[in-house]
């Protein structure tokens, strides 16, 4: 596992000496020595990396990685260019196309987006082949709230994108009256029909952004062929 090496180590650190991280940290490694786990063992962290702390302009919260070879890379929704792109970001891409008029693109890497300052992050960091929420009980979630009340507590505007009943039952820790919380159905093709499609997240995030004196986020994903 990558150590993180940037500004989200200050509130970060207590919980690497907490006892739960020490329990987490052993049963990700035996996992890891003993069976399929995905993402590989460096990008586990890779949500943090991309995205200092002090970059942090938007939070999309997902659940745990892809489960299916090749697929997860440490971001929330994201899958590494040339592998066919999952259906609940299939959906996401129909939507913004539909909100911002963004073409669809023919890869499913959502780094850009990491880089200019949106966290994607899942509540569990890693999973097993083939078993999604397979490592849910294994302290993950203690960990990634710490970081998400971290990010609650920056003094600057931020917005948090809650898909799905799991993220938005995070929103209880968002009390920062700074920041927007927008909460709607999952993409996944269970639940978009159900108030996903229409709810244009992505522009009211950049008017959320604009209006607060912050640059917008440019969405659009652009194709690697």
């Amino acid at each position: 596992m990558a150590a993180i090496d940037n500004d989200w180590l200050e509130p970060l650190s207590a919980e690497f000496r907490k006892p739960y991280y020490a329990q987490l940290y052993k049963k990700v490694r035996e996992e890891y020595a003993s069976f399929q786990v995905y993402p590989p063992a460096g990008d586990i962290l890779n949500a943090f990396h991309y995205t200092p702390l002090s970059s942090v302009k938007v939070v999309i919260l997902g659940q745990d990685p892809y489960h299916e070879p090749g697929q997860a890379h440490g971001l929330s929704f994201s899958v590494k260019p040339g592998v066919q792109i999952p259906p609940s970001l299939v959906n996401i891409y129909q939507e913004l196309h539909d909100d911002l008029g963004c073409y669809i693109p023919d890869n499913g890497c959502l780094t850009k987006w990491a880089r200019q300052g949106v966290l994607l992050l899942n509540s569990v960091l890693t999973v097993r082949a083939h078993q999604a929420f397979s490592h849910a009980g294994f302290g993950w979630q203690t960990f990634t709230d710490a970081a998400i009340r971290a990010v609650n507590e920056q003094d600057r505007p931020i917005a948090f994108i809650l898909w799905g009943r799991s993220a938005q039952d995070k929103s209880s820790m968002l009390n920062n009256p700074r920041h927007l919380v927008l909460k709607s159905p999952h993409p996944s093709p269970l639940s978009a029909y159900r108030g996903f499609f229409g709810s244009r997240p992505f522009s009211k995030v950049n008017h959320f952004l604009e209006e607060n004196g912050e640059s917008p986020i440019d969405w659009q994903i652009e194709n690697v062929t």
